[in-house]
């Protein structure tokens, strides 16, 4: 049987770091995944999907992911149920994460934080940081400039 699950997707709220009665950590999270596609209006969905992570892992997560986060997760699907205060079984499916991975550096972490800041108290974006685009260096030139001499003999192609 197969059950491997990989996400891509930001924190919805800062993990919420806790201890079992052996002093086991957790850690719950949900992760906002977009959707590949848009809906009829153009717009683009997002799944919100709720994550568990144990132990070590948990506490390394609560210490350096924060909301809006970019994060990577691996694991698998798991259910589960239990019977709430008004007698009723609730079923629970949840994404339990077997390794993480930040997948932004925290200047970029911070840099997205202070943009999201800039949102004033209507909601409106701040038109001031609308360029605000990270630079990876794709326009760099890999080369230096400089060029590189291959003949046709030399190509394994």
């Amino acid at each position: 049987m197969i059950n491997n699950t990989v996400l891509v997707g930001r924190l919805t709220k800062d993990p919420d770091l806790k201890y079992t009665a052996n002093g086991t950590a957790v850690a719950t999270f949900t992760l906002a995944v977009n959707r590949n596609f848009t809906n009829q209006s153009g717009n683009r969905e997002a799944d919100f999907i709720n994550c568990v992570i144990w132990r070590k892992s948990a506490e390394t997560l609560a210490n350096y992911a924060r909301k809006g986060t970019l994060l990577g997760v691996t694991g698998r699907i798991q259910t589960r149920s239990y019977e709430n205060q008004q007698g009723q079984r609730v079923y629970v499916t949840e994404v339990v994460a077997e390794n993480f991975q930040l997948l932004e550096s925290r200047s970029a972490s911070d840099q997205r934080q202070n943009t999201n800041a800039s949102t004033n108290s209507s909601g409106n974006y701040d038109q001031s940081n609308k360029n605000s685009v990270p630079d990876f260096g794709r326009d760099n030139d890999p080369f230096s400039g400089s060029s590189i001499d291959i003949s046709d003999d030399d190509l394994p192609f």
